[in-house]
This record gives structure tokens, C-alpha cells and sequence, in this order.
């Protein structure tokens, strides 16, 4: 039932968000039932597949925090930094203690920011600590290095890889993101600021029950997996944009859409000194292509001049939406 309901609703969203509706047209735009069909296929393995990643990226957090922070003594922020230093403190099992706050953080959340919010987190509060209370109990102790460092930067790469993971999926990992959520509903507080904060005070408080040293190791795996968690959400939307000033731009326009395959704009500009009028080349890229994008305008004009960026994403067609061809001499709408 809990996975037929998140399908559901992120086949809704999915719907909502590309402006579609379940009724079909009529006339012109009416579709077959077999293209219906498929369609509705579509959805239901691209909500599957959120399913698993959110189930893998959890997995990844629990494994990272039983098989490297546990044994090795170390200390982090978050849902599991309270669960160990409340185990240290009296002995509370990890896995208990996080199943109890990430369901009393998920009511609050659910009441607060409503329903769409309550079916994005269900699995990552039900599923993380199910995952951490069964490598509990299947007697998993982890991996106990010579070096704190080093486990460490498994740690933090495994917790910022899963999270990162949880997070394209669409989902949050629940938790201490709630309260954060919350005040920037209600008070338009800063997300990351307030996590931060928070993070600061549940080091705080494990400060009591360890020495300096893993204080400082602690500070270090949140600088570790926060710098994994961006790279994994910017992970395959990186591109490169580059603009290109040449007179010869009609025919570096048609190269870079005959031999790299690559969607141009035209824009329109005037140079500082002279004030001539002419067009600019705009293109984004992958970064494999940037040589032969470069040996190309370079051969067609050896005094093109180029601006080049790295941007983290883009989104639209040929990016995100599939790839459309049309012939030059045709209108956008045919």
C-alpha cells in the first residue's frame, strides 16, 4: 500500500507538472489507446525507479554509519549524531532511537507542510532506520580501521553519496531536514543555515561524551559528506557554455550542427571599440566535446575569440527532453 500510494502520487505529480490530464482529447489531439498505454508504462517504471533509488540511498547512510562511524568511535550531525550520543549516554540502541524521532519529525512534518511533503519522506523514515535496526541485529560490526581518518572519508563519502541519492530521487531523508523545512515555511528561515546550526548543537552535546580529537573528526565528516552531496546532485548535468565571437559565424552556427550534433542560438551583438553589429554563437556542451568544439571554430576562423563556462545544469530539449529535428526552413510549429 505505501508503495502503490508514493507510484501514485508521483505519477500525479509528474502528470501535474508537465501540464497533462487524464482525460483524453478529443478531435485532433486524441490519443490511441495503445499510445495510452505506454505512456502510463513509462510513468510507472520511471516512479520504480525512484522507489529503488531512495531504498539504495538510504541503504548507503545506514552502512556508512554501522560500518564506519559506529566502530570507529566517530561523531556526526543530524538524526544519527542525537542516536549516538544518546547511546552513549544510556545505551538506547541507534536504530530505536531513530525510528522514534524520524516518526515524530515525520507527524510534525506531514501536519505542517502537507501531503505532498508526508509522501516524498514516508520511505526514507520507515526505510533508514529498518535498514540500520537489521545490520544491528544480523550482527553486522563493521569495519574498525587503525586510522579514524580514514574511516572517516568512507563514512563521509558513503553518507553524502546516499543522501545525494535520496535527494535526486525527489525525496528528503527526513529527520533533522524537517525542522528546517518548517522554519522556512513559517519564519522564511535560511534551510541550510538552520541545519548547520543544528548540526553545531548536536556536536555540541556529543562534546561531553568524547574527547577533542573526535570533535574534530565530526566537523570534518559533515565538511566531507556535504562537499560528496553536492557533487552527486550536480553529478551528469554539468555542461560547458560557450560563447563565440567570430565574423564567420554563420558557418561555425552550421558546423557545430552538422558535427557535433549541438543546438545553437544566435545572439545579437555590437563590439566596444567599433561598434560593429554582428552575432554571437551560443552553444552548451559536454565537456568531451569542448576540444573538437575548440579545433573546429579555431579552423574556421583563427581569430575567433571564445568565452568559455562551466555550468551545473541545464534543462530543455536536447538536454533533458529528448532531441527534436526540423528543417531550417520550416516554422517552430509544424
Amino acid at each position: 500500500m505505501l508503495l502503490r500510494g508514493f507510484f501514485h502520487f508521483v505519477i500525479y505529480s509528474d502528470k501535474a507538472g508537465k501540464g497533462q490530464t487524464m482525460k483524453r482529447r478529443e478531435g485532433d489531439g486524441q490519443e490511441t489507446a495503445g499510445a495510452a498505454w505506454t505512456d502510463r508504462g513509462q510513468k510507472m517504471a520511471k516512479a520504480a525507479a525512484r522507489v529503488l533509488a531512495i531504498l539504495l540511498g538510504n541503504t548507503l547512510y545506514a552502512l556508512a554509519v554501522t560500518g564506519f562511524i559506529m566502530p570507529n568511535g566517530l561523531i556526526t550531525g543530524g538524526t544519527t549524531g542525537l542516536g549516538l550520543f544518546v547511546n552513549r549516554v544510556c545505551g538506547l540502541p541507534v536504530s530505536l532511537f531513530v525510528s522514534v524521532f524520524n516518526v515524530t519529525m515525520f507527524l510534525w512534518g506531514a501536519w505542517a507542510l502537507g501531503r505532498a511533503f508526508a509522501v516524498t519522506t514516508v520511505l526514507s523514515t520507515l526505510f533508514y532506520p529498518m535498514a540500520l535496526g537489521a545490520m544491528e541485529y544480523m550482527g553486522f560490526e563493521g569495519f574498525v580501521l587503525e586510522e579514524r581518518l580514514t574511516a572517516l572519508l568512507y563514512g563521509g563519502i558513503l553518507i553524502g553519496a546516499g543522501i545525494g541519492i535520496v535527494m535526486r530521487a525527489g525525496a528528503s531523508t527526513g529527520g533533522m531536514d524537517i525542522p528546517a523545512l518548517i522554519g522556512k515555511k513559517k519564519w522564511n528561515l535560511n534551510v541550510s543555515m538552520s541545519i548547520y546550526l543544528m548540526d553545531c548543537v548536536i556536536l555540541g552535546l556529543q562534546a561531553a561524551a568524547t574527547d577533542a580529537e573526535a570533535i574534530l573528526y565530526g566537523i570534518l565528516l559533515i565538511l566531507v559528506y556535504t562537499l560528496v552531496l553536492d557533487r552527486v546532485l550536480l553529478l551528469g548535468g554539468a555542461r560547458i557554455q560557450v560563447k563565440i565571437v567570430t565574423r564567420a559565424y554563420e558557418e561555425v552556427n552550421r558546423q557545430l550542427g552538422e558535427r557535433l550534433d549541438c543546438g545553437t542560438s544566435l545572439l545579437h551583438m555590437e563590439t566596444g571599440y567599433l561598434h560593429r553589429e554582428q552575432k554571437m554563437v551560443l552553444a552548451v556542451i559536454n565537456k568531451r566535446e569542448l576540444p573538437r568544439l575548440n579545433q573546429l571554430v579555431l579552423d574556421l576562423d583563427p581569430e575567433a575569440f571564445m568565452i568559455i563556462n562551466q555550468i551545473n545544469e541545464v534543462r530543455g530539449r536536447g538536454f533533458t527532453l529528448k532531441k527534436i529535428y526540423r528543417d531550417a526552413d520550416l516554422p517552430m510549429g509544424s
